[in-house]
């Protein structure tokens, strides 16, 4: 076994499987710059590696694959006016493309709670597994910032108004769900995850994305739709609409339990998150690529970095975690043209750039 320990990740070589673990389970796995900068070189080494077929990703502890970016950090260096945000997100987003075209299979274990960065280092992966306690959520809105590491790109590609629904209200998806909603592909239970990892392990080099999906389809379970997708017709006719004040209004015409508990939900968020996470939605939606939409996302949350929401987001949930944000602006008609057009704005020698 050929192993390298680097804390706060692992990387390893387990027979034919380039196995890359997030290791924070303190924190839920969350992910740190230094993190993606050894998932990134982890792939440089398993790429050029012909004993390697195919790449795992897990998470140490039970509690989840990874709940996310360190938040914290950004936070502290966007009070400061630092430039934390701009480094992590480049490089964050550069991996999240470099996984979609990833040249072998890559197979990620979205077990337990899947949010935020780790939606981004999973479910672009060529091969999506959740399981029987997956809590798969894109709860930017709340903090006052919006799905980023290609979250519009998925959300956008979900059936109906799915995506839409569960990128404004950070609502969390089951296994089912992520399945339905094109974030994951198979549900594999907890229980069946040990010995469908033994079998990765001895894939024959040179497997096939289609060698891999066989074989983890001869563990799952066939789910493909959870308690959401039950409800998709009512979020479809809902959520339907370009406006924020249209969504909302129709939740409030509706007036079912189901609209009701949205709209409250719906209340509790950034309306200026909400107006860019809707905006950015209906632009991915056309998008051709992960990384036009990525591109977007990082103009956007540059001006996000700079913002008070952000900041007031984060200190209400993860800071002081009294949940009382106060938004600027407070309501969502105070959202004008004028302050959603910076979000979208060319940023000129600061564009994301792929190789």
């Amino acid at each position: 076994m050929n192993s390298v320990e680097e804390g706060d990740l692992v990387a390893r070589v387990e027979g034919a499987a380039g196995i890359i673990r997030l290791n924070r389970p303190k924190a839920i796995n969350a992910v740190t710059l230094e993190m993606f900068r050894d998932i990134d070189k982890a792939l440089d080494r398993f790429e050029a590696d012909p004993a390697v077929a195919v790449i795992v990703l897990e998470g140490a502890g039970e509690r989840g694959l990874c709940a996310g970016g360190d938040i914290r950090t950004l936070w502290e260096s966007s009070k400061v006016n630092g430039d934390l945000g701009k480094i992590l997100w480049r490089e964050e987003y550069i991996l999240n493309a470099r996984i979609k075209k990833f040249p072998k299979p890559y197979v990620a274990f979205m077990d337990g709670i899947v949010m935020g960065g780790g939606v981004g280092l999973s479910a672009h992966a060529s091969h999506r597994i959740v399981t029987d306690r997956t809590k798969l959520a894109m709860p930017e809105v709340g903090l006052g910032f919006f799905p980023d590491v290609g979250g519009t790109y998925l959300l956008s590609r979900s059936p109906g108004e799915i995506g839409t629904y569960f990128g404004l209200t950070g609502q969390t998806m089951n296994g089912p769900d992520a399945v339905h909603a094109k974030f994951a592909d198979a549900v594999v239970p907890v229980a069946r995850w040990p010995a469908l990892r033994e079998a990765l392990t001895r894939a024959r080099p040179g497997a096939t994305t289609a060698d891999v999906s066989k074989l983890i389809n001869g563990f799952a379970t066939g789910e493909t739709a959870g308690p959401v997708a039950a409800k998709e017709p009512l979020i479809d006719a809902l959520f339907g609409f370009d406006r924020m004040e249209d969504i909302f209004a129709a939740l409030a015409r509706d007036g079912s339990e189901f609209a009701l508990a949205t709209l409250k939900t719906l209340n509790e968020k950034s309306p200026r998150g909400m107006v860019v996470t809707l905006k950015l939605l209906r632009l991915a939606r056309a998008a051709s690529s992960l990384e036009e939409c990525l591109v977007r996302e990082y103009r956007a949350a540059l001006e996000v970095f700079r913002s008070d929401d952000f900041r007031e987001g984060v200190r209400a949930a993860v800071i002081d975690k009294d949940r009382n944000p106060t938004w600027s602006p407070p309501r969502i008609e105070d959202v004008t043209p004028e302050m959603l057009a910076p979000y979208l704005a060319e940023i000129g020698a600061d564009e994301l750039k792929f190789n």
